[in-house]
């Protein structure tokens, strides 16, 4: 007899918790921890202006799945680092995905300090292995495996505030949405590197921009 079909994956608009755990194989603990994120992300959010209001109602599929497609990109990466982190992504998501794995940490960088206060919160109530550091990406040094962001800046910018992590041999995993080809284009006048464009699980115009072997052309 041939091979049951595989489930079809749930409709994107109907992307729910259970859908995230399916889809990422997230633990019981894993998911009480992305659970108390959501509230304290809802709760926050309610004073500060984290994320816009359709955030909260795609939390699972275009926050926390998209945040969790890193993680499989390079999954023998344990320390990252989160530029522009924001509410959280893709900082947070991985943070607690990664907490079990020895060894792995997350680099909270963001310049708002009041988006940091929120951070350092999640962080402290959920035990998470991340620092929270209130800088700006370029002005620090560490030493990480990947350099990741989301809805930070354009590629030519980015690229700059990534710079100390890549020229140290840090990977480059941006996601990008549908305007990704003309902000690589530009960033080629720049700098040179080797791009892979990888199809977002999140939606369909959504790209991860893995970078490797990068080098400054000229100053932007």
């Amino acid at each position: 007899m041939p091979a049951a079909p595989a489930p079809l994956e749930p409709a994107l608009e109907l992307f729910d918790a259970g859908s995230f755990q399916a889809r990422v194989g997230a633990s019981a603990r894993q998911m009480a921890d992305m659970q108390a994120f959501r509230d304290l992300l809802i709760d926050w959010n309610g004073r500060m202006n984290l994320v816009g209001p359709s955030a909260l109602g795609e939390f699972w599929r275009r926050h926390a799945l998209d945040s969790a497609q890193l993680r499989d990109i390079a999954p023998e990466a344990r320390v990252w680092a989160d530029l522009g982190a924001g509410a959280g992504f893709p900082g947070l998501v991985l943070a607690i995905l990664l907490r079990d794995q020895p060894g792995s940490h997350v680099h909270l960088i963001e310049s708002m300090a009041k988006r940091c206060r929120f951070l350092q919160a999640v962080v402290d109530q959920l035990a998470l292995p991340a620092t929270v550091h209130n800088a700006r990406g370029e002005d620090l040094v560490l030493a990480v495996d990947v350099v990741a962001a989301r809805a930070c800046a354009p590629m030519v910018r980015l690229l700059g505030y990534a710079w100390p992590y890549l020229r140290a041999g840090a990977t480059g995993l941006f996601l990008k949405g549908q305007d990704v080809g003309s902000e690589l284009q530009a960033a080629a006048k720049y700098w040179k590197f080797d791009a892979d464009l990888i199809p977002s699980i999140s939606y369909s115009e959504g790209r991860v921009v893995q970078l490797k072997r990068v080098s400054r052309v000229r100053p932007v």
